[in-house]
């Protein structure tokens, strides 16, 4: 049983080691532990800190392309190094790495395939009164998206299976916290939570600049991921309104009909009209994203084939080498 631990990082020499020395060494149930970087176009010594340190792989960009991008490519070295459970922490020393044994720990008892950390928002003290509340307002509106009870949705903490690593498509270039989990739900993976600990900061967060910012970014993740994984619900409650604002106005303009005053209100009969027309068109827009939905979920499949075949292949060059040998020594 393999565990890689990978950490993304921008500019992180100054905090790496930190995180790093905090890593576990040794768990029950693992026999080897790794450790991998994905460096996102740091312009610091990063690199270097964690070569001296001993890391096992980095994962370079020229350029910086974003926590999304820099998350799987790390999944992607990963599994090609042969992982069978992948955690995912921060470079800024945010999590408790001896916590990491607790969060792998449902995927070694079989009962999970991918664990959040939960941390204790309300009591972590460099988080301000406002983002605490926006915290947890973006976990329940994820829960709602994704049909799932995890508590601290924007928690980076996190361990994956490698089947359910391979399942794992994320689509927007700000950050995979949210898209992952409603994929998870909509996917019905066993996707669980256990409460962490957290360090002190050590620097302030970069994935957003300001609180607006995060929001605004944070909303729009969401609701892709809303339209992408449950498009007929989604434009279903976004056709109703229209379409009930329409039969309500259609209900007016009938009473003053029946009462002889139909002629003085025909622009609330065409409003009506107008409305009811844009939800029913709203709703066979949700019906063709549907049919789109279920033509992606047959490419995800055949995704997870191609890569366990990738992967797998990865894995066992030597063993193919030999194989192909003895099968021209039999020719």
């Amino acid at each position: 049983m393999k565990l890689i631990i990978q950490i993304p990082c921008l500019n992180e020499a100054e905090t790496l080691t930190v995180a790093l020395n905090d890593l576990p060494r040794h768990i029950d149930g693992v026999d080897t532990i790794e450790y991998l970087i994905i460096n996102d176009g740091s312009s610091d010594r990063t690199v270097e800190v964690a070569r001296e340190w001993g890391v096992n792989y980095i994962v370079s960009f020229k350029r910086n392309k974003g926590l999304a991008k820099g998350f799987m490519a790390g999944v992607d070295a990963c599994l090609r190094n042969g992982a069978d459970i992948i955690v995912n922490t921060d470079a800024d020393n945010q999590y408790c790495g001896a916590d990491i044994e607790k969060l792998i720990r449902p995927i070694l008892d079989g009962s999970a395939e991918i664990v959040i950390g939960e941390r204790p928002i309300d009591q972590t003290e460099h988080f301000s009164p406002l983002k605490k509340k926006l915290q947890h307002l973006g976990s329940f509106v994820v829960r709602i998206a994704s049909k799932t009870d995890i508590p601290d949705a924007p928690s980076g903490f996190r361990a994956f299976s490698r089947d359910a690593a391979m399942h794992l498509n994320v689509m927007n270039n700000y950050t995979y916290t949210l898209e992952t989990i409603v994929q998870a739900g909509r996917t019905s993976m066993a996707i669980t939570s256990v409460p962490v600990r957290t360090n002190g900061e050590l620097r302030e967060s970069r994935l957003f600049h300001s609180m607006g910012g995060y929001i605004k970014r944070s909303m729009l993740t969401i609701v892709r991921a809303f339209m992408m994984y449950r498009p007929l619900t989604f434009f279903s409650i976004l056709g109703m309104i229209p379409f009930l604002t329409g039969v309500l106005v259609m209900l007016r303009f009938l009473i003053y009909y029946f009462n002889g005053a139909g002629n003085g209100h025909i622009q609330s009969l065409i409003l009506a009209s107008t409305l009811i027309m844009l939800g029913f068109m709203t709703f066979i827009v949700g019906l063709q994203a549907d049919v789109i939905a279920n033509n992606r979920k047959l490419l995800e499949d055949i995704q997870y084939r191609v890569r366990r075949l990738d992967y797998k292949e990865e894995e066992n060059p030597i063993e193919e080498h030999v194989d192909q040998d003895r099968s021209g020594q039999n020719g």
